[in-house]
């Protein structure tokens, strides 16, 4: 960890007190969850928005698949921006990118124009995530580091919990004007900026350039295993959040879905936390991506034609078993990257997992709306569910060989 005293001052004064009463984890862990709380209104109906304006479900898949694909882009470039700009100016920049474009939704249901808008809202949102989880490095020293990802996953894990279940219904409800104007929240977090970039005065530079020569090679080589798992989870994760509304036909039984997978999501993204700190985070990552690829079997069956009254019934019960995969792996993954890359790194560590991702993310919507358009749901989710366990397997070999 830094040296600098804005980084002494908060390892002395944290220790032995909860992370999240660490000097700027508050503004931090707000920002964060009034930039997920926009995002998670749109993950839903911005492609439903699109489909009542006449697309299918290759382009209703397409708007989240750009939406991360800008966000890789922006994370690529946040360390210039934050060289040149500094944090307080990088941040509110983020959540004015994420948070403007949502009204002009309101403009237009074509599929061009609510691509583009996905385009600028994912600049906004690859700044908001790679300074969040640079920031919470920064903030805690890495003994509770486990603790920390859990507390900054938990603020982000809410409001996807809350909000992406509700969207489609109050969209349905309400009205779509009424969600778009929702969306713009991430604009509330930039009077947060200015005391998060104090509380991180004089922590290691996150715009440091990156490693070179045998370092990079090492960062790349400890880095496969745990990004790999990532993009597989997220993936599937991306096909549920996108076409879930699309999916079921009763809006009850969409939210339900919906809140299956997202508060389980949100408890254990916070939950393993605490379990990595005990007894390390990769011992868990395999069992995990394996149930989460039985979870997505299980969704692709409930979405067999002839079910009747079961279908909804497999569909959440699959939502349930992914979600403690996606939120579980989500930090159990950033963990082990941070203490298998090592605190010079710590930089590239957040940059590459949020890459990760967000790509992981975008694949899934394009592959699951893919193949949801030449085939069915059915095979869109057992293809999803046998990556998953393909990578699952890879793991689990992986640590058998290296306990050899």
């Amino acid at each position: 960890m830094s040296n600098g005293p804005g980084a002494r001052r908060a390892h002395s004064e944290c220790v032995g007190s909860p992370v999240w009463r660490a000097p700027g984890m508050r503004p931090l862990l707000g920002s964060a969850a009034l930039g997920f709380a926009g995002l998670s209104l749109l993950l839903p109906v911005a492609p439903l928005w699109t489909q009542r304006g006449g697309a299918d479900e290759l382009g209703a898949g397409l708007v989240n698949t750009v939406l991360m694909l800008f966000t890789v882009v922006a994370q690529l470039l946040v360390a210039r921006v934050l060289r040149r700009l500094g944090w307080a100016w990088t941040l509110a920049l983020g959540a004015c990118l994420l948070g403007l474009p949502a009204l002009g939704h309101l403009l237009s249901d074509r599929v061009a124009v609510v691509v583009a808008l996905a385009a600028v809202r994912g600049l906004g949102f690859g700044i908001l995530t790679v300074c969040g989880a640079t920031g919470v490095a920064a903030l805690v020293e890495p003994g509770r580091r486990g603790r920390a990802v859990g507390a900054y996953g938990l603020a982000v894990a809410v409001p996807q919990c809350l909000l992406v279940p509700v969207a489609p219904w109050l969209a349905e409800r309400a009205g779509f004007g009424a969600v778009f104007a929702c969306a713009a929240v991430p604009l509330l977090a930039v009077p947060l900026a200015p005391r998060v970039a104090h509380a991180l005065r004089g922590a290691e530079d996150p715009g440091a350039a990156p490693a070179e020569g045998r370092d990079a090679g090492r960062l790349r080589r400890v880095l496969v295993g745990p990004i790999a798992a990532l993009l597989a989870i997220t993936a599937a994760g991306g096909a549920i959040l996108t076409f879930t509304p699309s999916l079921l036909s009763d809006s009850t039984a969409v939210y339900v879905a919906l809140l299956a997978f997202t508060a389980t999501a949100a408890l254990c993204r916070w939950r393993f936390g605490h379990v990595a700190d005990r007894k390390g985070a990769a011992p868990a990552i395999a069992p995990l991506l394996l149930a989460g690829a039985a979870g997505l079997a299980v969704i692709g069956a409930g979405t067999a034609r002839g079910l009747g009254a079961g279908g909804p019934v497999l569909v959440v019960t699959g939502m349930l078993v992914v979600g403690v995969a996606y939120g579980g792996l989500q930090n159990l993954t950033l963990v082990h990257a941070f203490a298998a890359a090592g605190e010079p790194a710590r930089s590239s560590v957040s940059v590459a997992w949020n890459i990760g991702f967000d790509a992981g993310t975008g694949l899934g919507a394009l592959v699951a709306g893919a193949l949801a358009t030449a085939s069915s749901y059915t095979v869109a989710y057992a293809v999803l569910a046998a990556t998953t366990a393909f990578v699952g397997v890879c793991w689990a070999g992986a640590r058998w060989g290296s306990e050899l």
